[in-house]
């Protein structure tokens, strides 16, 4: 499922920034991006997540800008004279033109970034709110998903009212089976044997017997109803069900593939492919679910 959540704050001088985003995927995976020095949130980061989330692809990004940590630039003085003693010692020796003050502060060592320690009360204070920041960018995040998930809900719900319209009209289309069976066993018959040689009635109603009760559908039909009963109670409760109603798209698939295969005649088929078509949408939107 989709979301995004962005949070801020600050601490006197101090400001931070979360952006979560997560996406659709099978299981959880967390990716976590922060400044140096905040390595220890990314465990953090990864335990609230699976407190928050049960699945998805979940990226989340730390910013932060400390402004009094940008200090100032003074000169080190010990090195400015160190060098213009050198400069001057070389004077006459090599030809040259004097340095300017530009290339004097860019070499290295004579400018430095003076920045002003931090006490680990402020330090403490500084986790605290970065922390609390995570938590409330969670609970929103987690907030969009469900509304996302309740539209996707009505989406499911076309999808298995699909599948139990042509659940029931497969019902309708097995009860004509026996009889269909039965007429073209009766033709095969009347090809395969010559004239005047009578079929035994017992013998001819056995074949039938074997043939229908292989070519049975209700239990198949009555598993679907008991799956599409399954997924709708599974939505109505609510929460983590995504993995659930994946197993209940593998067993959808196993009985319309079965249905299929002991279809005796072109209508049960054409439903059966029907019947697979609606199972795969759904199982596409049931990859959207957490």
């Amino acid at each position: 499922m989709t979301g995004f959540a962005r949070t801020s704050g600050a601490v006197g001088d101090f400001l931070w920034t979360w952006e979560l985003k997560s996406v659709n995927g099978r299981s959880l995976d967390v990716r976590c991006r922060v400044p140096q020095g905040f390595e220890a949130m990314d465990g953090i980061v990864r335990q609230a997540a699976a407190e928050y989330l049960k699945r998805g692809n979940l990226s989340a990004n730390l910013t932060v800008d400390d402004v009094a940590s940008r200090g100032r630039l003074s000169v080190n003085r010990a090195a400015l004279d160190q060098i213009l003693a050198l400069v001057g010692e070389m004077q006459g020796r090599v030809e040259a033109r004097p340095p300017s003050l530009d290339g004097l502060l860019g070499l290295k060592g004579v400018l430095e970034l003076e920045t002003p320690p931090v006490d680990a009360e402020t330090l403490a204070r500084r986790q605290q709110a970065i922390e609390a920041g995570l938590k409330q960018a969670m609970t929103e995040l987690g907030a969009m998903r469900r509304v996302e998930g309740k539209r996707l809900a009505d989406v499911v719900g076309g999808h298995l009212d699909e599948v139990e319209r042509l659940r029931v009209a497969a019902v309708d289309t097995a009860g004509a089976q026996p009889i269909n069976i039965r007429r073209r066993l009766e033709e095969q018959l009347r090809d395969l044997m010559p004239d005047g040689i009578p079929v035994d009635p017992e013998r001819l109603a056995q074949e039938l017997a074997l043939v229908a009760g292989r070519a049975d559908v209700r239990e198949e039909i009555d598993r679907l109803a008991a799956h599409v009963a399954a997924a709708r109670d599974l939505i109505k409760k609510g929460g983590a069900v995504g993995r659930k109603m994946d197993f209940l798209c593998q067993e959808f698939n196993r009985e319309a593939n079965t249905l299929c295969s002991k279809a005796a005649d072109l209508a049960l088929t054409n439903l059966g492919i029907e019947l697979k078509a609606a199972i795969e949408q759904l199982r596409e939107q049931i990859q959207n679910i957490e």
